[in-house]
Parts: structure tokens; C-alpha cells; sequence
């Protein structure tokens, strides 16, 4: 789909690239137009070469930001392959300022009361779980081990520490 405003652009030149000069005279024109034969009009062929020049140009948008963006973007992998969470890697976001908070702990499956899908154990006392869920990180991959976790701390109702977290360091 092409954006509204190149389709806006294209049916203006073709509407008025057809247009006589405001001081030649108007001649009337038949009422049926033969279309069989005749050499393609100077107008048409601008159209083309503008269409063709437009296209060219958002494919080059295209890529050049694709570029910038996948060298600017961060590098750290985002899920663990085939459960490749091993000892000192991280997975997730190098975005340290939007996921601020730090919890550590082993990771368990199961929320409290529909807050959160799993829970970092950091000590007996269940009011000292921090009840997580990530949309940017896998985190069933991490089940049973002993991870640091970066996050951006969320409202509860039950929980008493809710967070949505954006990565993860194997401990």
C-alpha cells in the first residue's frame, strides 16, 4: 500500500499535468476518443518517471534505516536458544534506565492471584517473592535457576513487588 500522500501526489500530476495553459484557447474535444494506435503522451511518460523515481527513493528510505537501526539497536539476544541459559549470560534489553530496578532470585512458575506468571524466590517468607512477567524475555527458558532480573516495577493489587521484566542475567 502506498501512504496517502503519494497517492494524493500521483492523481494531482495526473489530473493537472493533462491541463491546457490558461492562455491557449480551448478547442472542443469529441465526445469519443479513439484509443487504438497513437504514441504515448510526454504527460504519461513524466508520471512514469516520477512514479519510478518516488519508488526508488522510499526503497533507499527503507534500507538506509534498516541499516541504522540494526547497528544502533542493542546486540544482546532477546530469548535463549534450545534453553541456552548458561552462567553469566545475558538475555534481554541494554535499556538500563527504562528497566531500573533489580531483584535476584531462583525463578519459579506461578503468579499470586492473576499478577504475574512466575515469581523470583529470594527468601522463605513468600511476602519477600518478587512476581514478574516479561514481554521481552522468555522467561520459562530460566525456570529452577538463579537469575538477576532488570525491570520496570508495576501497580499491584495482591503482589507485594510486581515487575515487567526487560533482562535477565544468569547467575
Amino acid at each position: 500500500m502506498l501512504p496517502n500522500f503519494i497517492k494524493y501526489a500521483i492523481l494531482y500530476l495526473l489530473c493537472h499535468m493533462e491541463s491546457k495553459d490558461k492562455n491557449s484557447k480551448e478547442t472542443k474535444s469529441p465526445i469519443m476518443h479513439s484509443f487504438k494506435g497513437g504514441k504515448s503522451s510526454l504527460s504519461q511518460k513524466k508520471v512514469l518517471v516520477i512514479f519510478i523515481a518516488l519508488f526508488l527513493f522510499g526503497a533507499g528510505t527503507g534500507y538506509g534505516l534498516s541499516t541504522y537501526s540494526s547497528q544502533t539497536g542493542n546486540n544482546v539476544p532477546i530469548l535463549p536458544k534450545n534453553n541456552g541459559a548458561t552462567t553469566g549470560k545475558i538475555f534481554g534489553s541494554d535499556d538500563t534506565k527504562t528497566f531500573k530496578d533489580v531483584a535476584e532470585g531462583k525463578l519459579e512458575e506461578g503468579g499470586i492471584e492473576g499478577e504475574g506468571q512466575y515469581h523470583l524466590v529470594r527468601s522463605e517468607d513468600e511476602s519477600q517473592h518478587v512476581y514478574v512477567t516479561s514481554s521481552t524475555v522468555d522467561l520459562s527458558k530460566f525456570i529452577g535457576k538463579n537469575i538477576k532480573v532488570w525491570g520496570q516495577t508495576q501497580t499491584a493489587q495482591t503482589a507485594g513487588w510486581l515487575m515487567d521484566v526487560g533482562r535477565v542475567e544468569v547467575k
